[in-house]
């Protein structure tokens, strides 16, 4: 996720490490080469050399404090003002009404029926809302059979009339179905086009004047940079949208869209999507967003997600079980299935403080673990619960069962042992004591 900018932003602190105090000469370099930066993600020159003039106004004069070079503290003025130009704080995301009604606009192509299923995923496992999709794009049957297959994936009803052209009365219809089926939010997916034009605006504009939506969602491929703001101001002089959701981030992404969109519409982005899996839909928030950016990582998220996926049961007999030294195949293979709920793996990785840029160029696949998982599915219940019984001719039919080398069982069963030895030595340390805490 922008990369290229992070590297380039990287390269123009080097200028003004090693200087004891910020002035106007030393900083000159360090300036030129953020804009030049900004200016290669596809971000607007006005707002490029606006941001700049902004970070030289903070910089210049201030003091440096003790233990603080000036590479760091322009860093931090550098985050703060990322992080206003995106918004500054989270908006809010709106679900009211009997029900919410929000309704999804875009381009084709940009990703809307895909972030209708997502949405609809992260309402009801996330917000314990009951939402119903509706199939309001009537020119592409395949936009509706996607639909219905996103929402079988997450559950959620979807409602369609595959023999009415009238997207306002559909739209009409499917609210008052979800009346009926006591759904609390209705998520409309609208037809797009490959470019703006006045009918795909009009049919819009009467959906939108007919249902009142609570939130209006623009859908920006965040991969076509400033063409994508572009697209985001005629709409919203249009339609007067909410909020923007910045899809495919996992791309080739140059971060223009993310950076300029906010500036340029007024309008706060509220989600950002990332893989093709149903989860993978997060709550916008500019700060983390800019620490991300600068390679600072992103720690509270990855906090957040792994709460999302924690369960505390689950943990509490883990803990007893690394207690007693009993940890086993079993438990290490449900850990690597909970670290696989989070999402994308390289993102989860990148989100770790220092490990965006140490992995920029690895392939990390979301299918890592498959290897290892097939090995230990290929064990049985007592071999996995026993793994020092676990012999060389044992090995050998849990490569022949998985399909591995013996070379990479042997190198599995190394690396479980260290594993082990590792719980073993962390059990000898004295834990210190909390006040209030019991044991």
């Amino acid at each position: 996720m922008f990369n290229n900018l992070t590297d380039k932003l990287e390269s123009a602190f080097k200028n003004i490490k090693g200087e004891g105090r910020i002035n106007e000469l030393n900083i000159a370099n360090t300036l030129k080469d953020i804009r030049r930066a900004l200016i290669d993600a596809d971000v607007n020159y006005k707002i490029a050399k606006e941001f700049t003039d902004k970070v030289k106004e903070k910089a210049v004069g201030e003091k440096v404090l003790n233990a603080i070079s000036p590479g760091q503290l322009m860093v931090k003025i550098v985050k703060d003002e990322l992080a206003s130009l995106m918004g500054g704080t989270q908006a809010a995301f709106s679900i009211s009404g009997k029900p919410a009604i929000i309704l999804i606009a875009g381009l084709q192509g940009s990703g809307k029926t895909t972030l209708s299923g997502k949405l609809a995923y992260f309402l009801k496992n996330k917000k314990g809302k009951n939402p119903l999709l509706v199939a309001a794009d009537v020119y592409r049957p395949a936009a509706i059979n996607q639909l219905h297959v996103l929402g079988e994936q997450v559950g959620v009803d979807v409602y369609s009339e595959s023999d009415n052209k009238d997207v306002v009365l559909i739209a009409q219809n499917a609210i008052a179905e979800a009346k009926k089926l006591n759904k609390n939010v209705v998520i409309i997916d609208t037809a797009g086009r490959l470019a703006i034009d006045e009918e795909m605006m009009t049919e819009v504009a009467h959906i939108k004047e007919a249902v009142n939506p609570s939130e209006i969602l623009f859908v920006v491929d965040s991969m076509t940079g400033q063409d994508a703001v572009n697209t985001a101001k005629a709409f919203n002089d249009r339609l007067d949208f909410t909020g923007v959701v910045l899809t495919k981030l996992d791309g080739d992404t140059r971060g223009g869209a993310a950076l300029s969109i906010k500036y340029t519409v007024e309008k706060p982005i509220k989600f950002v999507s990332n893989g093709e899996k149903m989860e993978m839909l997060d709550e916008f928030y500019p700060e983390r967003m800019a620490q991300r950016i600068l390679g600072m990582g992103d720690i509270t998220s990855l906090v957040e997600k792994a709460q999302e996926n924690y369960d505390e049961e689950q943990a509490k007999k883990l803990e007893k079980k690394i207690r007693r030294n009993q940890f086993d195949f079993q438990d290490f293979l449900e850990q690597l299935q909970q670290i696989k709920k989070m999402g994308n793996l390289k993102d989860i990785m990148g989100m770790i403080p220092g490990m965006g840029k140490a992995i920029k160029d690895v392939d990390i696949k979301d299918d890592a673990f498959k290897g290892i998982e097939a090995i230990i599915k290929s064990m049985t219940p007592f071999e996995r619960a026993n793994p020092d019984i676990i012999t060389q001719s044992r090995r050998q039919r849990l490569a022949r069962g998985s399909g591995k080398d013996i070379s990479e069982i042997n190198a599995l069963m190394k690396q479980f042992d260290q594993m082990r030895q590792m719980m073993k030595n962390m059990n000898k340390m004295p834990i210190p004591k909390m006040p209030g805490f019991k044991r």
